[in-house]
C-alpha cells in the first residue's frame, strides 16, 4: 500500500513538472512576441501617419511613405494566389475524392510536396530567377515574383485542402451517392462547403507565408520601389523594402521600423483570422 501511494505521489510530481514546463515554454514564447512587437511600436509608431501609408518612398525609403510598397506587395500576393490556388486546390480534390491513398500516384504527389515543403525559399528565388526572369524572358517583374510564390504556396495550400476535404465525414458522399448526385455535383455543393473553414485557414495561413517572404523575391521581383504600371514592371515587397532599409540604407533605421510594424500587424490579423477559422472548424467536427 505504501508503495503504490508512493508510485501515485512520483506519477502528480512527474505530471506536475511536465505542466509546468509547458506553461514556462508557453510563457516564453509570448514574452518573445510581445518584447518583438513593442519594440517595433517603440521604433516605428512614431513614424506612422496617413502620409506615410499613401505616399510613395523618397531619398531611398527615408522620406516619403510606402504607398507603392504596399500596391507591388499586393499585385505580387495576387500574382500568386490566383495561379496557386486553383492548382493546389484540384491537386487536393485529386488525392482526397479520385485517388486511393495507397496509391502510386497518390504517394508521388505527397512526397513531392514533403519535398517543396522543405525547400529553402532562397533556391525557390533561385529557381524563379533562372526559369521565369531568364528562360521565360520576364526578367526581374512582379509577375516573376508572384509565379515564384506560388510554387512556394504549393505544399501549404495543398496540404491543408487535402486535410479539409477529408474532415468532411464520409455520410456526405454516400448520401449524394444515394441520391443520383454526380460527384462533381457532391463536390461543388456539399464537399466543399462542409471544407470551406479549412480552406479559408490554408489561405490566410498561404497569405501570411507570402507577405513575409523575402529571400524568393531578392532574385525575381526586384528592388524597384516607384509605383507599378503593370505586372511586367519590377516592384518592391514590403518585407524586402524592410530588409533594404535596415541593411543597405543609412539612416533608414525609422521608416523601417514603421515598415515592420505596419507587416507584423497585417501578419498578426491574418493569424488571428487563421485562428478562428481553425477553432470553428473544430467545433464544426465535434457537433457533428
Amino acid at each position: 500500500m505504501p508503495e503504490m501511494i508512493w508510485h501515485h505521489t512520483l506519477q502528480k510530481i512527474r505530471d506536475c513538472g511536465v505542466q509546468g514546463f509547458v506553461y514556462l515554454a508557453v510563457l516564453l514564447v509570448s514574452a518573445v512576441f510581445v518584447w518583438m512587437l513593442a519594440d517595433l511600436v517603440r521604433g516605428g509608431f512614431a513614424h506612422l501617419s496617413w502620409e506615410f501609408m499613401t505616399e510613395s518612398p523618397r531619398d531611398a525609403g527615408r522620406a516619403g511613405g510606402i504607398a507603392s510598397i504596399l500596391v507591388s506587395t499586393v499585385l505580387i500576393l495576387l500574382v500568386a494566389l490566383v495561379t496557386a490556388v486553383p492548382l493546389a486546390w484540384a491537386t487536393a480534390v485529386l488525392l482526397t475524392e479520385f485517388v486511393p491513398v495507397t496509391s502510386p500516384l497518390g504517394k508521388t504527389v505527397r512526397f513531392s510536396l514533403f519535398v517543396l515543403a522543405g525547400v529553402p525559399s532562397i533556391v525557390f528565388g533561385l529557381f524563379g530567377n533562372a526559369f521565369f526572369s531568364i528562360y521565360l524572358g520576364l526578367g526581374f517583374s512582379i509577375l516573376s515574383g508572384g509565379l515564384t510564390l506560388a510554387c512556394m504556396l504549393l505544399p501549404i495550400l495543398t496540404s491543408t485542402a487535402e486535410a479539409g476535404l477529408r474532415a468532411v465525414p464520409e455520410t456526405y458522399r454516400l448520401s449524394a451517392a444515394a441520391l443520383g448526385i454526380t460527384r462533381t455535383a457532391a463536390l461543388i455543393h456539399l464537399i466543399f462547403p462542409a471544407a470551406a473553414p479549412a480552406l479559408a485557414a490554408g489561405l490566410l495561413i498561404g497569405i501570411g507565408r507570402a507577405l513575409a517572404e523575402t529571400a524568393a523575391l531578392l532574385f525575381t521581383s526586384g528592388y524597384v520601389d516607384r509605383m507599378p504600371g503593370s505586372l511586367f514592371d519590377s516592384g518592391r515587397a514590403l518585407a524586402l523594402h524592410i530588409f533594404d532599409l535596415s541593411m543597405n540604407v543609412p539612416g533608414g533605421d525609422m521608416p523601417a521600423y514603421a515598415s515592420a510594424l505596419v507587416l507584423v500587424s497585417l501578419l498578426l490579423c491574418i493569424n488571428i483570422l487563421a485562428m478562428k477559422l481553425a477553432y470553428s472548424l473544430q467545433r464544426r467536427k465535434i457537433l457533428t
